[in-house]
This record gives C-alpha cells, sequence and structure tokens, in this order.
C-alpha cells in the first residue's frame, strides 16, 4: 500500500508542477541568456517535432503505446519495485498528453542554443528522463548485488 502512496502523490504532484510551469509560460514568461532561453514553444510532434505530420491522431497513438507501458509495468511488478521512478514517467507522459488535448501542442519551454541547437524541451520530458535513469541504476545494482 505504501508504494501505491509514492506512486499517487509523485503522479499527482509532478503533474501540477508540469501544468503550473506551462501555464506560466503560456501566460507570457520569458528568460534569455546566452546559453538557455526560457520561452514558449507548442511542439505538435514528439521529441525533435518528429511524426508532427500525424496531426490529432498523435495524441491517440500516443495513449495507445502509454496504455501499453502501463499495462506492461504493472505485469513485470515496476509498479511495486519503481514506483516513485514509474510515477515520474507517468506523470510526465500524462502532461504532455494532456497538452495534446487542451493546447496547441505540447508545450515546450527550455531552449539549450549554446554551442548547438537542441530540441526544445519541458519539464516533463525531464522527469521522464529521470524515470528511466532510476530505473536503470535500481536495475544495475540489483544485477550486480546478485551476481556477488
Amino acid at each position: 500500500m505504501r508504494k501505491f502512496i509514492i506512486f499517487g502523490f509523485t503522479l499527482i504532484g509532478i503533474f501540477l508542477i508540469d501544468q503550473g510551469l506551462k501555464d506560466l509560460f503560456e501566460a507570457g514568461y520569458n528568460w534569455q541568456s546566452k546559453c538557455i532561453s526560457l520561452e514558449l514553444h507548442y511542439n505538435k510532434g514528439v521529441a525533435f517535432s518528429m511524426f508532427a505530420s500525424l496531426g490529432a491522431y498523435l495524441k491517440w497513438i500516443q495513449i495507445a503505446l502509454v496504455t501499453l507501458l502501463a499495462y506492461f509495468a504493472i505485469q513485470e511488478g515496476w509498479l511495486q519495485r519503481y514506483p516513485l521512478s514509474v510515477g515520474l514517467i507517468a506523470a510526465g507522459a500524462l502532461g504532455n498528453i494532456y497538452d495534446r488535448f487542451t493546447k496547441e501542442g505540447v508545450v515546450d519551454f527550455v531552449y539549450w542554443h549554446c554551442g548547438f541547437d537542441f530540441a526544445v524541451f519541458n519539464f516533463a520530458d525531464v522527469m521522464i528522463d529521470l524515470g528511466i535513469v532510476l530505473i536503470l541504476i535500481q536495475e544495475l545494482l540489483r544485477m550486480k548485488s546478485q551476481k556477488s
């Protein structure tokens, strides 16, 4: 039960922070520096705007993929083993999917342009990446302890 509480609070907390940050940028917040710009962008595709040509179909494809991944996470026991990490990933995914239904696209706002141009991303993207990295670290530690 404790693990479901961790998952639930992570999911709700990260989703609310993500949406709050996106609202801030939609309200006009903008900050520029030499290497990083915090400015509003709408991404109608996925990473690097790929698949933007799918239009409205993309949100339904993403829902199907997230549903499939959720089923896998539950079946494989990942929700029990990694409640925080799965909560981070789920909150990020839900935040970006929510944007697709309620806004012009996914609200992105962090633009790295120091030395090279990088894709514009958002807090939800960072939380998804963080969740994946945490799972990888935990799995590597688990595998290492099994070898000992």
